[in-house]
């Protein structure tokens, strides 16, 4: 096989504040040969997750952190070109740990092969991917919504919230997103179906929350944290669920991260609190899999992807999720 070369981001110090491109070191290297066991895949699209800023910093978490000088680590979707493992062939699609690179060379550990010819590659990083496998186990198996439930969402018009709002309006709940500007509320409601939006940079959110939920919230989906949960639990409804799926308002804080004042409403309303990681669902992801694909094909529930082109975007692309510049899953094209 001729030489091939393989641009690579690999974290070079812990950001403090929001990570930037000095962060990073950036390399070109010659791609590894492989070892028995091994396989070898050519990214073409690299999921962009607000997570990736929690894996940079060291100290215990769900996931071991990115060790200094190693590749960034980022899932993503691609082609095998080359294969010494009895379960990959060369042509294959898979999902899996690619790190942001041109080229994975390494044992598949938790790969899946998927069909470019079922549905786009990038909808397998989206709602057919772990962004909908969040949106699906926190949403139902936590938040346990009921038809008939007010069901609010933060970063509603994200890629975990804008699918965690639509599989609770199949599931018969009115759901409320909360979202930043008035394209992106409009978009809630014109594109997913949502039956109201609270515009958090532009109306204040207390009075919004009291116009839009009379009755009160029975599940709150939690994707951002801070001054938010805070003025959700403020409203809830009597044995309502909380879900703490993300918490975009503090990932790049460089004080402590602001807890919610307002916790006492779970004692009141005799309400629940609960945080998730969606590897702990994973026994489950071809069943939920299957059922968010049936719905894709019935034309209920929509994936929307945001694609940028370049892995050498990355450091910058990666900004515009705390800049609430994506709309839908935001993913980058290598």
């Amino acid at each position: 096989m001729t030489a091939l070369n393989n641009r690579q981001f690999l974290l070079a110090r812990r950001p403090v504040g929001a990570a930037s491109r000095e962060d990073f070191t950036f390399q070109t290297v010659p791609v590894a040969e492989l070892a028995p066991g091994q396989i070898m895949v050519k990214s073409e699209y690299l999921s962009l997750d607000p997570a990736m800023r929690g894996w940079m910093n060291e100290g215990k978490s769900y996931i071991a952190p990115v060790e200094l000088g190693a590749v960034m680590r980022a899932l993503g979707a691609g082609k095998v070109i080359e294969s010494q493992h009895p379960k990959f062939a060369v042509g294959d699609y898979v999902q899996g740990v690619l790190g942001v690179q041109d080229y994975f060379v390494g044992e598949p550990k938790g790969f899946n092969k998927v069909d470019p010819n079922l549905v786009p590659l990038p909808v397998y990083l989206a709602a057919l991917g772990m962004t909908g496998m969040s949106a699906y186990f926190a949403l139902l198996e936590v938040g346990q919504p009921k038809a008939g439930d007010t069901v609010v969402i933060s970063g509603a018009a994200g890629a975990v919230g804008s699918i965690a709002g639509q599989i609770a309006k199949i599931k018969g709940c009115r759901v409320i997103g909360i979202a930043g500007g008035k394209e992106k509320c409009q978009t809630l409601i014109d594109e997913f179906g949502f039956d109201g939006a609270i515009d958090y940079k532009n109306e204040d959110i207390h009075a919004a929350l009291k116009r839009e939920c009379p009755k009160g919230v029975d599940v709150y989906f939690d994707n951002v944290g801070g001054d938010i949960l805070d003025a959700v639990l403020t409203r809830l409804a009597l044995k309502a669920r909380v879900v703490i799926c993300g918490a975009i308002s503090q990932y790049n804080n460089k004080e402590a991260v602001k807890g919610p004042a307002n916790y006492l409403s779970l004692l009141v309303n005799r309400a629940r609190m609960e945080g998730f990681v969606v590897m702990d669902h994973a026994e489950h992801f071809a069943k939920a899999g299957m059922e968010m694909a049936g719905w894709l094909a019935q034309g209920k529930l929509k994936s929307k992807e945001h694609i940028v082109d370049g892995l050498e975007t990355f450091p910058e692309t990666l900004q515009m999720l705390f800049k609430g510049e994506n709309s839908g899953k935001l993913i980058l094209k290598v």
